[in-house]
């Protein structure tokens, strides 16, 4: 005799429908993660983060927040590590900001990530100057990193459709058909004066919108 097929759970047809609607929608960095993690493999996944600086505007302020916070004490680092090499050769020196929990404002990115860990690293070369001033050079990656999780007594509204609790994509976890994952990405490096008076400001390059949740642009191609 043979066995009915099983049909599946109301929780995982709504995690494909999310995975599908966010590449009709062009949220394909949502459909990325989400098809990784009904893929069950609990694999790292790398983010992009370069279009989420071109994409979130919220987060391109947070990368500013996190040099002028730290200017002068980067600053002083170098000049201090400067001194002490005598004043008239190069020196390097790294830094790191705090790392601080943020949410993304973009819809795109608030459903691929949502809230997440940030911070700024790089390094502060400090030359001498012809002028006798030496020049400060902040070289820096904006740094994001999570775990794809989803956490009970939060929603959120995806497009087409609709509020979908934390709860009900959670329980695909514990049931083993979906992989919890962490995320993690770094941008292109940046320069900044830190002599300057002028603020930070970080200007991605267009990323362009082509391709979707399988373009290797928005990551590892192993990770589609």
């Amino acid at each position: 005799m043979r066995r009915a097929r099983r049909r599946p759970s109301r929780s995982w047809s709504r995690a494909q429908a999310i995975a599908a609607g966010g590449d009709f929608t062009g949220e394909n960095a949502a459909s990325r993660n989400m098809e990784h993690y009904l893929g069950k493999t609990g694999e790292p996944l790398d983010l992009d983060v370069d279009r989420i600086l071109q994409d979130d505007s919220g987060f391109r302020d947070d990368v500013n927040v996190h040099i002028a916070q730290n200017q002068d004490a980067w600053k002083q680092q170098g000049l201090d590590a400067f001194k002490t090499a005598g004043g008239d050769q190069t020196v390097v020196v790294p830094v790191e900001s705090k790392a601080v929990g943020r949410t993304f404002n973009s819809d795109e990115w608030f459903h691929a990530v949502g809230s997440h860990q940030q911070n700024v690293s790089g390094m502060v070369t400090v030359t001498p100057g012809a002028d006798g001033k030496p020049k400060v050079l902040l070289d820096y990656r904006a740094n994001v990193w999570d775990r794809y999780n989803w956490d009970a007594g939060k929603s959120a509204d995806f497009p087409v459709i609709g509020e979908v609790p934390d709860s009900e994509m959670g329980r695909l976890h514990k049931t083993g058909l979906a992989q919890e994952f962490d995320m993690r990405g770094s941008s292109s490096t940046y320069t900044y004066d830190l002599n300057s008076p002028t603020p930070s400001t970080v200007n991605p390059p267009d990323q362009g919108r082509e391709g979707t949740r399988g373009d290797v642009s928005r990551g590892d191609e192993e990770n589609r």
